[in-house]
């Protein structure tokens, strides 16, 4: 039975949460803000407005040494909402400094390396998502979203909805390869909506799903396609993406149009992959296009195993 204390606590953050959403934050910013809250009531077992100055200096420096950058960040920003909406005062937030940051280069892997990764994997939706990802410089989330209506197979181009990092959308060009990938894999399940459904079974036989395909699954398949090749590189599925950008570049694609292709808000982010090769002012299409007739896995036809068979 919850006590008269916790019920003002969930009160509150309801209360929180709703005056977020009027505000027009997204699901994503509500929930990492609501998790800020959660956080600082757990640590003091007190309500927020009870809490002085030192106290929340106190917090915040602890919070320092135990948790990332972007976690202090976002209680930041979150409490200070909080305050802000719910408390009505002024947020008088400690003073944090951020500590130096080291900007480490991500590990790429070559074309060669990306070509025998997709070969090594044995189920065909697995190998199709992440040549998807990678072909098109996606996010994991962003691409096991990816809906039919979203290929735009008459201009080569996909239309990415509401994306992950920053919610624009943008358009991408799609490569040939990819589009005939996506067909080869689409008729094994044939759902209206997704590209790329969860595979669910029931009584041996597959049922229509409207959920996307499993983040863990995909991550662990990559995990274990590094391990099969003998890649010893520090590489996810994320780092498709960055390899995808740095291919680019080294086939000549201008930086300012990677950036769009991207979804990057500042050509800042981009400019990390400027350090191999000088970009092309035009021809970005074609050039994408030679790049991706260079995988030789999509023209061996023992790859193409429907999905019933596996």
């Amino acid at each position: 039975m919850k006590t008269l204390k916790d019920k003002k606590f969930d009160q509150l953050h309801s209360q929180f949460r709703r005056e977020l959403k009027l505000q027009g934050k997204s699901p994503k910013t509500i929930d990492s803000y609501s998790r800020s809250l959660r956080r600082l009531i757990t640590y003091f077992d007190r309500y927020p407005d009870e809490l002085n100055q030192e106290e929340l200096k106190l917090y915040f420096s602890d919070l320092v040494e135990s948790h990332s950058w972007s976690t202090v960040k976002v209680d930041r920003w979150g409490l200070r909402q909080f305050w802000e909406l719910i408390l009505k005062k002024e947020w008088n937030w400690p003073g944090i400094v951020r500590p130096p940051k080291v900007r480490k280069l991500p590990d790429v892997l070559t074309v060669e390396e990306v070509d025998r990764i997709m070969a090594a994997f044995e189920k065909l939706r697995y190998r199709v998502c992440l040549f998807t990802i990678y072909s098109l410089g996606l996010r994991l989330s962003e691409g096991i979203n990816l809906k039919v209506q979203d290929i735009d197979s008459a201009r080569n181009l996909v239309h990415i909805r509401n994306a992950t990092k920053y919610g624009k959308d943008r358009l991408v060009p799609l490569p040939e390869q990819t589009l005939y990938l996506l067909r080869k894999y689409w008729v094994t399940h044939r759902n209206p909506d997704l590209l790329f459904p969860a595979a669910h079974l029931s009584d041996g036989k597959k049922k229509r799903t409207h959920r996307p395909m499993d983040k863990g699954g995909v991550q662990t398949a990559m995990k274990i396609a590094l391990r099969d090749c003998n890649i010893h590189k520090k590489a996810s599925v994320h780092t498709l993406r960055h390899s995808y950008a740095t291919h680019l570049m080294e086939a000549g694609v201008n930086l300012r149009l990677i950036q769009e292709y991207l979804g990057h808000a500042n050509i800042n982010t981009t400019t990390i992959y400027a350090r191999l090769s000088k970009p092309s002012l035009a021809g970005s299409e074609q050039l994408i296009r030679k790049l991706m007739k260079r995988f030789k896995f999509i023209k061996r036809k023992s790859l193409f195993i429907s999905e019933s068979d596996e």
